[in-house]
């Protein structure tokens, strides 16, 4: 056949471990057999990170300024077992903190459905879609361990002078501390940006945070989300007959478990992460949940919502077979490939794009699949398979499409 083409590169930002091999495997099956695949490529593999000091990690995301879109693999966020592991030179940020500091915006993610996979929460009938705030907090928090006897104070320094807020005086044992921030112009672009999908996609949207303890931060962004909405967007949610709910995040928890789905549900950085896990499990799988940034400046970042699936690379170091889903990353690539496709007008790459989740989607519902989906489908003649023969499976209905 003769490949799509795609004269607008979109930047490709490779990964770490089990994810790294995926993505290979997805480019070389599923890819480059259909497409003429244009791409800027960034290796944010944690020995790349380490060699550059990290700044592969923010040419990264100038690169999506410069084109639009982005499509990342899964990427490990250092701790001190992982410093050591991969002998780096620092313990480094999250890249995914780094890049969404940058771009800026939501983070949009929602579960992928099949048939014959149901929900572990019996009365979810649709799926919730978690708007994570993308920006600040502790992801990019400055924090130290406190020597025995030393105090803490925040200190806000303006064009009158300094104000000292005392956080804690330590006993002599010490402790720890760290102090994390947000903006006004990010917290209003995160409002902004879930209004509107909850009105394109015409969905409820909720919005939870803490601002009974947080009397300050959580509270202000309590207050910018009410004031867009009484002000941009209450009388077009009115025509729509849909609804802004806010309430505490505990009660959120318990009315979201209680919930049919079929809603927006808006969170800051650290609970979106968490609640998205959460989400994504309840629905099926952690490598069932789609994952976008979309920044205000018209910036788009997609990737899969788990991690780099280390217990699976280390099987698979040892030479032993592995069965690792890959929908989520597939559809990390569809997605970007369908939003290069739709700034370009490039009607043939969209098309593609729906025909790789549709085959996707196609290959599970005909009872192919990798051992964390044939533990919980309710399918009969189940055939699981290893990682490779999964995206092997996809290929052989995306044929059928194309030759």
């Amino acid at each position: 056949m003769e490949k799509i083409q795609m004269p607008v590169p979109l930047v490709e930002m490779d990964g770490d471990e089990m994810t790294r091999i995926i993505w290979q495997e997805i480019k070389k099956e599923l890819l480059e057999p259909f497409v003429a695949l244009n791409t800027e490529y960034y290796d944010l593999g944690l020995p790349h990170r380490d060699a550059t000091g990290d700044q592969v990690t923010v040419d990264a995301a100038n690169a999506i300024k410069k084109y639009g879109v982005g499509v990342k693999c899964a990427t490990i966020t250092p701790n001190a077992d992982r410093v050591k592991e991969y002998n780096l030179k620092e313990m480094y940020k999250s890249p995914n903190g780094t890049i969404r500091a940058m771009l800026d915006g939501t983070v949009f993610r929602a579960p992928i459905l099949v048939k014959g996979i149901h929900p572990s929460v019996r009365t979810w009938e649709a799926p919730i879609t978690i708007a994570r705030h993308a920006f600040g907090d502790v992801y990019k928090d400055t924090e130290a361990k406190v020597p025995g006897g030393a105090k803490v104070e925040l200190v806000v320094t303006d064009e009158n002078g300094e104000t000292r807020l005392p956080v804690y005086s330590y006993n002599e044992n010490g402790g720890i501390a760290l102090s994390m921030y947000n903006t006004v112009d990010s917290i209003s672009s995160f409002a902004r940006s879930c209004f509107s999908f909850a009105v394109d996609t015409k969905q409820d949207l909720w919005f939870s945070t803490k601002d009974t303890i947080s009397k300050k931060y959580d509270h202000t962004f309590k207050d910018i989300f009410a004031e867009i909405y009484e002000n941009e967007f209450k009388a077009k949610f009115e025509e729509l007959g849909i609804e802004y709910f806010y309430t505490l995040i505990d009660d959120a928890v318990a009315r979201v478990i209680r919930s049919k789905g079929g809603f927006i549900w808006a969170l800051k950085n650290y609970d979106g992460d968490v609640m998205s896990d959460m989400v994504a499990t309840a629905f099926g799988s952690l490598a069932m949940m789609t994952s976008v940034l979309v920044s205000p400046y018209g910036y788009y970042e997609y990737e899969a919502a788990h991690g780099t699936v280390t217990r699976h690379y280390y099987r698979h170091q040892k030479g032993e077979e592995t069965s690792t889903n890959s929908m989520a990353t597939i559809f990390a690539w569809s997605g970007a490939l369908r939003k290069r496709g739709e700034m370009d007008k490039n009607a043939a790459l969209m098309q593609f794009a729906d025909d790789l989740e549709a085959a996707s989607i196609a290959t599970i519902e005909e009872g192919v699949m990798t051992k964390d989906l044939a533990l919980l489908t309710e399918l009969d003649n189940v055939k699981a398979v290893n990682t490779v023969d999964f995206i092997r499976e996809i290929r052989k209905r995306l044929e059928k499409k194309y030759n």
